[in-house]
């Protein structure tokens, strides 16, 4: 109960006072309030992590108070505090919101117990929150280009479909797997999201650690064990880099996709699963069919539903948001501030062509966080690849109109780049009008 805060809501002062007192060598705040409103308006000021509510006070039942502590703050959790005889007015207090009740007169050593139970829960539930934000922030599709518009439109197409086989195709760094959990998250709520490199698993175990292997199938399968395939029962089996597949076990890929029933490694019986399977590659696989690397009746089995993925360098109006979408992003992760593009850094990003995709540019941005936190990034600081992309240009080598032109796009791209791709804020730090910025967009081809 490390830094436990707790208020306690009860017109028994006594009570409170024992309460106090048997918990004084805890590591808790304890605070109290004698009335109904009392006890509101401090758990507004207070916002604690536990409280102790009272059904019976003296202005306002507890019941109402829970009610309105509910719609202050739903995830704290509530422990009712009844009167002897009172257990049924307890038990709705538990239906309506109140994680547990505890019975006057009540041993302290018990409600220790049950403060130490629901604050163990409710630190459970605050991290899996978190972990479960930080998985949306990951998997977050960022941009409003043409391009990134149109992948977002087939993500929910295809979520809101009942395909079983979905191929998702783009270039290596695009994003693949973030496509695929974006698809499963749709889709589901509670499933499960099983990915696997074929790339990385050995040849000669990949069969069993898609289908599974009974005990003694092969050397050292000391027991019988269940393959992705299986434990994907229910939810997403994603196949990254699908084009290492052997040819062999594509074949019962095939099988399975057509028939949702395998068989084991030295099983005699086979087996179900209705996983939906999402296979990637970053291969041309009509050139691998073609060499004979890769069936073609697979190929057509999984390309039922395509989804392609554009190359960072065609959705470059979307760089300004993704760039601070992964600067705030490494700021959190290393705890500081995120850092700043300069305009001209910005052009140099821009032109830039970027090999290595989305992932080039997360990798870029988390080296600049960790090597200068919360600092202005200039050209001066930028990998010699990228920043050779903005040598200066004279005015010679453009009209007068360009030149302009130019300097308005930085300009523009700088204030959205401080507002986070927010256009009424962008418009704002330069003095016009929301539509103004929009029709200047238009004009200059930033389709953000």
């Amino acid at each position: 109960m490390s830094n436990l805060n707790v208020l306690v809501i009860d017109d028994e002062q006594n009570l409170v006072r024992s309460i106090k007192f048997s918990l004084n060598n805890k590591d808790l705040e304890l605070s109290a309030a004698f009335t109904g409103q009392e006890g509101i308006a401090a758990f507004e000021q207070l916002n604690p992590d536990l409280v102790l509510l009272d059904l019976g006070l003296p202005d306002i039942s507890g019941l109402d108070v829970l009610s309105q502590l509910r719609q202050i703050s739903p995830g704290t959790p509530v422990i009712m505090i009844s009167a002897h005889g009172d257990t049924r007015t307890a038990v709705k207090a538990v239906k309506e919101g109140a994680v547990d009740y505890i019975t006057k007169p009540f041993d302290v050593d018990e409600l220790e117990l049950l403060m130490i139970r629901t604050a163990e829960q409710r630190r459970v539930t605050k991290e899996l929150e978190f972990l479960r934000s930080k998985d949306d922030i990951n998997n977050q599709i960022i941009g409003h280009s043409a391009q990134t518009n149109l992948l977002k439109n087939m993500i929910t197409q295809v979520a809101n479909s009942a395909a079983r086989t979905i191929l998702i195709q783009g270039p290596s760094g695009t994003g693949k797997s973030m496509v695929a959990k974006s698809i499963h998250n749709q889709r589901y709520s509670n499933a499960p999201f099983i990915e696997v490199n074929c790339a990385a698993l050995p040849e000669h175990l990949i069969e069993a650690e898609l289908f599974g292997a009974e005990k003694g199938a092969y050397t050292g399968a000391t027991s019988s064990r269940d393959g992705l395939v299986a434990l994907a029962n229910g939810g997403t089996l994603f196949l990254d880099e699908i084009g290492e597949m052997p040819l062999n076990i594509q074949a019962k890929l095939l099988t399975f996709l057509e028939q949702r029933t395998f068989r084991p490694v030295g099983a005699g019986k086979e087996r179900k699963s209705d996983a939906v399977i999402m296979a990637a590659t970053n291969q041309n696989l009509a050139l691998q069919i073609s060499e004979g690397r890769f069936r073609q009746d697979l190929f057509y089995r999984l390309n039922v539903v395509p989804v392609e993925i554009p190359a960072l360098q065609d959705r470059i109006a979307d760089l300004p948001l993704l760039v601070a979408h992964f600067a705030k992003l490494m700021a959190q992760n290393e705890g500081c501030q995120p850092v700043s593009i300069t305009p001209e850094a910005m052009l140099a990003l821009q032109h830039y062509t970027w090999p290595g995709n989305i992932r080039e540019l997360k990798n870029l941005l988390e080296r600049m966080t960790i090597l200068y936190p919360g600092q202005y990034i200039t050209c001066d600081v930028l990998p010699k690849e990228i920043a050779a992309k903005t040598l200066p240009v004279t005015a010679l080598e453009c009209s007068y109109d360009e030149q302009v032109e130019s300097k308005e796009k930085e300009l523009i791209l700088q204030a959205l780049n401080a507002s986070q791709g927010k256009k009424g804020l962008a418009a704002e730090k330069l003095g016009i009008s929301r539509h103004a910025l929009k029709r200047r967009m238009q004009r200059l081809d930033l389709d953000l």
